[in-house]
Parts: C-alpha cells; structure tokens; sequence
C-alpha cells in the first residue's frame, strides 16, 4: 500500500489533500475535482487493462503518488478515471482542465480524442460536453523525453545531481471539472497601472462588476476600467485584495484584484525600483518549490502558505520563482498573505557547462547571444511556453518582475525576446538576462555571483539587482537527502556559525551596495533541494536554518539604508 500522506511538518493527511478550488482568481459553484486515485498503465498502444493505481495530482516519481518510479524516456503514461457527474453538472458546457502535465499530454473522452497539449508547465482546458455522460471515462496519455531539448524542462535531468533534480512525467497538477453555461466567462484579464484597474472579459461580454466597498460598475463591449478615489495600495506589508463579482445574463464569476504601482525612479545618482511611488528593496530568496515526498507539486495546498509565511517572519518580501510555473494556490497565497514574487520563465535549450556556468563564474560573461540556440524549433517552443506562463499568472498582482533567460540557458536573440515580451505585458519590470550574457533591452543590471568578495555598484542607468548569491550551507543531521554528497556555496558547520556567516554576508557586502545603487538582492534559497543543502529550511521544511533574530533586523536595515535613514546595528533593532 502507498505510504501515509504527511505535510512538510510531518502531520498525517486525511484522505486527498488536493480538493481546494484550483483556480482563485476565476470561481464557480458548479465544478468537481479529480484529484485522488486513478487507474494506471504503461503502454506504446492504448492498453486493454490497467493494472496499477497512481494518487494525482502527484507525478509517478514521487513517493505520494504510491508509484515512486521513473519511467524509459518516451514512455507513453495512461491515466484511467471513470466519472459520474450529476443531472444538473450538465446544464450547459462541461470543461475538463489540466493543471499541467509534463511534456506532452493527449485527452480520450468516451474513446474519442479530443485535444493534444505541449508544454508541461502550463494548464489547459478540454470541452468534452458532446461526449460527457450520466457515466463519462476519461483517458489522458502523457509523455516525457528528456533527450528533446525543445521542450522546457527547467532543473530536471535524466541523472540528478547537484543543482539539477529529479525528473519529473505525467500529470503534477490538479485535473478537475467544470460546468459552465452555453455562452460563458472563459478569461477573465485584470490590468493593474498605477491606481486603476481594467478588468475585461473573453468574449467581450455585458454584464456588470459589483466591487466590494467600491459599488457596481456597467462593462462596456467587456470592459471597465477602475479608478478608486481613495485607493488601498497592496504592498507585503499590507496586501489588501478587493473582492469583487462579474455578472453577466448567463453567467457568474468571483475573484480580486489589487492596486499597486511598479516603475523606475532616478533617486540621487540611482535608478531605483519603486513600489507604490516609493523606493523599494525587493529583499527575496530563490524559491525552487520542490519537495521530497513529491517534488514538483507541495505535499497539499497549505505547504504554498507554510513556506511564505516562514520566509516572511524572517523579514523578506520576494521570491525569485525559479524556472518554474506553480499552481495557482502558490501565487493566491502570495497575494493574500503579502510575497512579492519574480517570475522566472522555464528553460528549454542546450545546457553546456563550460559556456553557461564555468567560465562566466570565472568572469567570462560577455557573449552575443543572437547566434545561440538557432534551433527554429526550440525557439519557437520557448516563446510559446512563455506567452502561455504569462497569460496564465498574469492578473496575479503578486508578480512583480518577469525573467526571460537565467545564465544562458537556452538564451537567444534576447534584444528581439524581450521586445516581443513586453507587447505580453508591459506593466512589470524585466530581468531578460539573470546573471550574465547581459545585452541592452532590459529594465536591470541583473548580476549572479557566488564566489569571492562582493563589489557591487551600480552604473546609474539601469537598477542594479544581485539575482543570485549566498548559497552558503548547513547539513542539518536527520534530514538530509543525500548523506555522500552536498552541493553549495561556503560550508558551515552549526546553526551559529551559519546564522553569523549570513549575517556578515549582508551587513559586509549587501547594505553597503544599497547605498551604490543595489535595488534588489535574491539569496540561495529558500529550503534544501536533493544535494542542495543551502536552504534556510531543510529540504523536508521541519528545521529552521536561520533565526529571526538575526534576520529581521537586516530586513529593516536594507530598507532604511534604501531610503537613507542610519543603518541601525543589530543590538539597535534586535
């Protein structure tokens, strides 16, 4: 039998913890989720029997999947799930929707296929209302082959090791229904620009939209745009969401949005980020979002706020999402508990040590990038994914910062990238280039570094931010993955010496450059991963690395050093 379900602090779980609302920002009543067990079989060919059982929304790797097995690359993955759906679930249009499926994923409904996907990072949604019955089978053949490039695969890799991990196939997120009427919402988008908000509709419905606090306002052709008198700015330290309805004649829809500014300030001899008007120091961590019972996708809904609500009692504000495309729970919690988030896209492409980590390491970190990766293919699929990852998170007003490219991987033309990138959405800032192979369209000078002395310092044209450094590690006896090897950046041998290392680390090197234009600065990481021991949580989230007492007064002395107030020590503000 599958082992028992725990959450990342070791609590058992009751039954299947994935039956929250998949999708926050678009609610219904009507819907029902498809999480739990499905029938399972490996097969070239449309298998005539199925003779395992497999837990979604947890892919075959992982242990809470009852599986925990990987598969040939290229193996064909069949999911079974025989379905009874109410009288009245039938009242109109029903949806299937996938929350993502890695790589590629085929959608049998009634013996009929109905759509194929590409992607894996990314949701997509099936109309199966002609072939949806009183007793409806749904199939869905996935496959994953590692060996193409062309498709995006962020950290994983056939052979994990150091900072790559396990690979990951089949479905990893939420499967659920829906049904809609005949003519329904399909997309809702919501535009944030300083104090108003468009919200439109797709198709460009009538109807109207009733703000709570704020009153009822008429769509035209499907739109309005929102401007209140007296806006309440979100911010981490304040993040208030305005709940609010769309009606239209056939159909009903709840979700939020929130009022924040982004823009780039000249502030004495620095551009400066600004949130709200005001100078910000975007204070993050690299967030990989794995875990060990079921790497890709969090034990259950609740580990997304565990994790934010960690990091934000030690004072930070960001997290760099790192190559990789969460649920949507991760950034609704983000938005209701107050974690801006980077948004990192998710690589494909050739990965070569020498060119992309070694030498720029060294310093060699000057490269035209408009001859790499020349595969058509490859580039097209790149943009694809991204277009799909921005469309999908963009009405999250948590999301501050877009990453096009980090260190190289699978980096092309990206001038010209990131250009067609901002015609997706030009409301946030850019990091086209995340470490190096820096060119010139870009709103920051984004820097990696992790060895030697940090010399930082702005050049007064664009903000400079240090994407990624510290890194420094702690194995934590008991819970460790890996006991033969440990991947990081400057080895500490307890609690205490990690806490003081870290501490020096920003007193020494990260406030003084706040003061040389540094706007934002990204430490390694928010918990352990495989051989990684660098997290301020161990990988299984049960300890904390670092102490609040030591990290809340830098978070206070980072923003006042932004805005010029004395730097207070930590005796001051501990």
């Amino acid at each position: 039998m599958p082992n028992v379900l725990t959450t990342p602090r070791g609590e058992a779980l009751q039954g299947d913890p994935w039956q929250s609302y998949p999708r926050p920002q678009l609610r219904r009543d009507a819907w029902i989720n498809l999480n739990g067990w499905w029938e399972f079989a490996v097969s070239p060919s449309e298998p005539e029997t199925f003779d395992r059982r497999i837990r979604v929304p947890f892919c075959p790797e992982s242990r809470l999947s009852g599986l925990e097995t990987h598969f040939p690359e290229g193996a064909c993955l069949w999911y079974r799930r025989r379905v009874t759906l109410p009288e009245d679930f039938r009242r109109g249009r029903v949806l299937l929707h996938v929350g993502a499926a890695d790589q590629v994923a085929d959608v049998y409904v009634g013996g009929k296929h109905l759509c194929h996907h590409e992607g894996g990072y990314e949701a997509f949604t099936v109309d199966i209302t002609r072939q949806a019955q009183a007793e409806t089978e749904i199939r869905i053949r996935c496959t994953d082959d590692l060996t193409d490039s062309a498709f995006p695969y962020g950290k994983q890799v056939q052979h994990r090791g150091g900072m790559w991990y396990t690979p990951v196939s089949g479905i990893w997120q939420t499967v659920w229904l829906e049904s809609v009427p005949e003519t329904y919402i399909e997309k809702l988008n919501i535009e944030n620009r300083g104090a108003s908000v468009t919200l439109s509709l797709v198709p460009p419905l009538s109807g109207t939209v009733a703000v709570d606090g704020l009153g009822q306002f008429p769509l035209e052709n499907g739109s309005v745009t929102i401007t209140p008198e007296n806006p309440h700015f979100w911010s981490p330290e304040d993040p208030y969401l305005y709940e609010f309805t769309v009606e239209t004649e056939s159909d009903k829809v709840e979700s939020y949005f929130a009022i924040r500014s982004l823009e780039i300030k000249q502030v004495g001899d620095y551009p400066r980020l600004c949130l709200n008007g005001k100078p910000y120091f975007f204070h993050g961590l690299l967030d990989q979002g794995y875990w060990p019972e079921s790497l890709l996708t969090a034990p259950a809904p609740g580990s997304y706020a565990d994790d934010i609500l960690a990091m934000k009692c030690l004072g930070f504000n960001t997290l760099r999402k790192h190559i990789k495309i969460e649920p949507e729970e991760f950034y609704y919690q983000c938005d209701r508990l107050g974690m801006i988030v980077w948004q990192d896209m998710v690589n494909n492409g050739a990965y070569s040590y020498l060119r992309d980590t070694a030498l720029p390491t060294l310093g060699l970190q000057k490269l035209d990038d408009r001859h790499l990766h020349r595969d058509a293919r490859s580039r097209k699929a790149f943009r694809q994914n991204a277009e799909a990852a921005v469309n999908q998170l963009k009405n999250h007003p948590c999301i501050c910062c877009w990453t096009i490219f980090n260190e190289g991987w699978g980096q092309f033309d990206s001038d010209n990238v990131c250009r067609w990138f901002r015609t997706l959405d030009d409301t946030r800032f850019i990091d086209t280039t995340s470490g190096w192979f820096r060119r010139r369209e870009t709103d920051v000078d984004s820097r990696h570094q992790y060895f030697g002395k940090l010399k930082l310092r702005g050049d007064g044209v664009k903000p400079l931010v240090l994407s990624e450094f510290g890194g420094k590690t702690w194995r934590v006896e008991g819970h460790i993955f890996n006991p033969d090897k440990t991947y990081g950046y400057g080895a500490c041998e307890t609690r205490e010496e990690l806490n003081a290392a870290v501490e020096a680390l920003y007193r020494e090197a990260i406030l003084p450059a706040v003061e040389r234009g540094l706007c934002a600065a990204i430490y390694t990481q928010v918990s352990d991963v495989e051989d990684e021991v660098n997290g301020l949580l161990t990988y299984d989230r049960r300890v904390e690395k670092l102490s609040a007492e030591t990290m809340r007064p830098i978070a206070q002395a980072l923003q006042a050093a932004l805005e010029k107030k004395k730097v207070a020590s930590s005796e001051e503000l501990g």
